[in-house]
């Protein structure tokens, strides 16, 4: 029958749904690409992060033994849980749909996926102890070249470094950079946002949008930081996975898609929170 739903036609469904899911979740996933990435195996649901205090190297006389220097790292736990969402597919709205319904569900399926990782990691912005800004200031360049010297003043890495923010925090930043009556000259950086609203680098810093970051509660004002990709790490027990089951009493197939991963702040000194407040609102 032209309609029957077979282990064949569940297998293509299976492969579609999976090969798309896959995709939108690896790309869509911003934070996962700017903090530390760590694979959880074996026993346990947690793996154990090391975390070493800076040495310092000191000069010596000929023929004179070197001081023992103690090196005794502390240490992060960062426990995995387990997240999902599941759809039912009916055969009947299968085999209605119009377009490909299963690559459709493959790409619901790996961005809530993908979202649900980043708006973990933003969370954890608000754990830095340092902040840049406050209520009713404007993100603007010189409060990115704020936060910046004070990442380089306790000694981060410049390598490394990113920044994110709300769009609609980004946007001030982008009007002070295509400013054309304060800069008659725009630099690359500023034409590169007035054509393409992308900014780009700034400081030395990429600077990337993110609408996962939640409003405060007060008007305008969002949270988002500048960090070394040491601050934050995110631990994966299991990457997306997803199952398919046939219920066939409801002619439907039961479609789930789970991932187990932990996040957790990393260290403290490598990241500062920036509180601003958007001109748009």
């Amino acid at each position: 029958m032209a309609n029957e739903t077979t282990s064949s036609t569940i297998s293509e469904l299976y492969t579609e749904i999976v090969a798309e899911a896959l995709f939108v979740a690896s790309e869509k996933s911003l934070m996962r690409g700017l903090v530390k990435n760590y694979q959880i195996v074996g026993q346990g649901l947690s793996v154990e992060v090391p975390i070493y205090a800076v040495v310092s190297a000191a000069g010596v006389n000929e023929a004179t033994d070197l001081s023992n220097t103690a090196i005794n790292p502390s240490s992060v736990t960062i426990t995995a849980s387990e997240i999902g969402i599941m759809t039912t597919l009916t055969d009947l709205g299968r085999n209605a749909a119009s377009r490909n319904v299963a690559a459709d569900i493959g790409k619901l399926f790996g961005e809530a996926i993908a979202k649900k990782i980043d708006v973990d990691l933003i969370a954890l912005f608000d754990g830095f102890s340092k902040i840049v800004g406050g209520a009713d200031v404007a993100f603007s360049a010189a409060k990115l070249f704020e936060a910046t010297a004070e990442l380089r003043n306790l000694g981060v890495p410049t390598q490394d470094l990113a920044c994110v923010v709300h769009p609609f925090i980004a946007y001030d930043l982008k009007g002070a950079l295509t400013n054309t009556f304060a800069n008659p000259n725009p630099s690359d950086v500023a034409n590169e946002a007035m054509n393409t609203g992308f900014v780009g680098r700034v400081a030395g810093v990429p600077v990337y949008e993110s609408s996962n970051i939640s409003n405060t509660g007060t008007t305008g004002d969002y949270k988002g930081a500048l960090f070394h990709r040491d601050a934050m790490g995110l631990a994966m027990m299991q990457d997306l996975k997803i199952e398919t089951q046939r219920d066939a009493s409801l002619r439907a197939d039961e479609i789930v898609a789970t991932a187990v991963y932990g996040v957790s702040e990393l260290h403290d000194t490598y990241g500062v929170e920036l509180m601003m407040d958007s001109s748009l609102l």
